[in-house]
């Protein structure tokens, strides 16, 4: 006997058997069980999800010899012929190679015709979407009243490419994709019947390369039995998919975190040499740095992961805007690797990209005074040069300590203290805001009722992450809605304000503008006038 595919041999014959499809299983075979039949159903869905599977199965149930059930026998001659695909009421009609309307005609000519020997005639059409505009057309009528002993059964990959009028007169199911656990625990029944040894993390692999189609994983296990030979280990499946060992991305990320730019381009000169897939390498990692994102926020939904302890370091390791960062830089380096001059090139340059981008330092070492200190020594390290002298060295570590040592004390001028942190968008809402006092370490603010748009939490945030930045220790904010008419927004208006008035005089007394005016009739248009001194920024 042939070699039947893994596919097709297992292939649900029922709906007990069917992986991953429950609600749509538990409405049919309510339906059924209860002789609600409608006369048209339209299931989609992605490939390899069990759209023309679950159609046999139902008509099976509609034409098993021991009646209309959601159980049909299995054992009657209809079961076998409808699962051999020689049962003569069944039509299976592939919409992709008869698309044109004389198809869809002849079709609809034999359907006034009583069944041959079960109860119903049953038409299923795969992939009814390329059907033709006027083949859609022709079968409307006999689509929303078909002769009672007709059932039609659509199936489709592209829902929004069928006609509302179509979708209107069937009942839609719509199919999801097979989740990674369902998949793998299907394989693993497969392999057991199959008497076939396997590793656990090499089923996971083969589950996700499969992308949701049961179809594709039974497909690539067959693959895999032929290359693994007596088992199916992690070492072969890495190698005949070109897929990327999970250990790979948590090294890439905590060479990332050490800043090492050398030990990350020699990781992707290793997977080149594995023939390990850039793109895919690239998924995972964007699907790795969600985990430690996710991690960070709810950690008690990792108790069970294999690599918790992986996952739990390289959250220390991030803050939550760098993941995001590297998230955005890791997708969007997915999409460019096609206009990259070659895939490693593309790959490398989204290394490097994270590496330019990612800020060496932790912006929450400002909690830890110890750190603190660190953070100082480091920066003076960066900034002397390498070679001078140890009497030059003094000088220059004593400016420096001047310079980095953390201002622990606020002299009062909220205006002053405003223009040196480095606020971004939430500096409109730093230079609205009127400093009323500043006690125990917490700076009560009043803003003006027509910019409380602003008193957003982000911009909030924003403003006491930089105040502890620049003080080097815990300070609170407290923002409340008043007169604000003396905010650095406002003070900066009357001096500009001044300055014109200033600048107006000086024109209307200068000797030469009064010489223009009288000799040749000139004008001063007032709203021209621009001061030409430097205005405070």
């Amino acid at each position: 006997m042939s070699y039947q595919v893994l596919a097709l041999k297992w292939r649900p014959k029922s709906f007990d058997t069917l992986v991953g499809q429950e609600s749509t299983v538990q409405a049919l075979s309510n339906a059924l069980d209860q002789k609600r039949l409608h006369h048209a159903y339209l299931f989609n869905g992605t490939r390899g999800v069990g759209k023309t599977t679950i159609a046999r199965i139902l008509a099976k149930s509609l034409n098993c010899q021991q009646g209309v059930s959601s159980n049909p026998c299995q054992e009657c001659s209809t079961c076998h012929d409808i699962d051999t695909g020689r049962y003569a009421d069944l039509i299976e009609v592939d919409a992709a190679s008869n698309t044109g309307v004389d198809n869809v005609r002849e079709l609809l000519e034999n359907a006034q015709y009583a069944p041959s020997s079960g109860p119903y005639k049953i038409y299923i059409i795969d992939e009814v979407h390329m059907l033709s505009k006027s083949a859609f057309n022709a079968m409307l009528k006999t689509l929303e009243e078909p002769p009672n002993h007709v059932k039609f059964i659509l199936a489709t990959t592209e829902p929004k490419k069928v006609p509302i009028t179509v979708l209107s007169r069937c009942l839609q199911f719509n199919l999801k994709q097979m989740t990674v656990e369902n998949i793998n625990s299907h394989l693993k029944s497969v392999l057991k019947e199959e008497s076939i040894d396997f590793e656990e993390n090499a089923l996971l692999i083969i589950a996700k390369a499969a992308k949701g189609s049961m179809r594709d994983a039974l497909s690539i296990l067959d693959q895999a039995i032929a290359f693994s030979g007596t088992e199916i280990k992690v070492a072969l499946m890495h190698k005949m998919l070109g897929s990327i060992d999970e250990n790979i991305l948590y090294t890439i990320l905590e060479r990332l975190s050490n800043n090492d730019g050398h030990a990350l381009i020699q990781i992707s000169k290793e997977m080149e040499e594995k023939n390990i897939s850039f793109e895919s390498a690239l998924e995972d990692l964007s699907q790795l740095i969600y985990q430690i994102s996710s991690y960070q926020i709810i950690p008690q939904q990792f108790e069970s992961h294999t690599q918790k302890e992986s996952i739990y370091k390289l959250s220390k390791s991030f803050s939550a805007e760098s993941l995001q960062l590297i998230y955005q830089i890791t997708i969007n380096g997915k999409k460019e690797l096609s206009m990259a001059p070659d895939i490693i090139t593309g790959f490398n340059m989204t290394l490097l990209r994270m590496l330019a981008f990612y800020p060496s330092l932790n912006i929450d070492l400002i909690n830890n005074k110890n750190k603190d200190e660190t953070l100082i020594k480091v920066k003076k390290e960066k900034l002397i040069p390498k070679r001078m002298d140890n009497a030059e060295k003094k000088i220059s570590i004593t400016e420096l300590d001047k310079k980095l040592d953390p201002q622990t004390e606020f002299n009062g001028d909220w205006r002053t203290l405003v223009e040196q942190l480095k606020l971004g968008l939430a500096k409109s809402l730093a230079q609205e805001c009127e400093l009323m006092n500043y006690h125990d370490n917490t700076f009560n603010l009043s803003l003006n009722e027509k910019y409380k748009h602003l008193n957003q939490k982000a911009y909030v945030d924003k403003l006491q992450e930089e105040l502890i930045n620049h003080f080097n220790k815990k300070i609170n904010l407290e923002i409340n809605l008043g007169d604000a008419s003396n905010s650095p927004s406002s003070a900066k208006k009357i001096e500009k304000a001044e300055l014109l008035k200033t600048t107006e005089s000086a024109i209307m007394k200068d000797e030469f503008v009064n010489e223009l005016i009288n000799e040749f009739g000139a004008e001063i248009v007032p709203s021209s006038i621009k001061p030409t001194k430097n205005e405070e920024k």
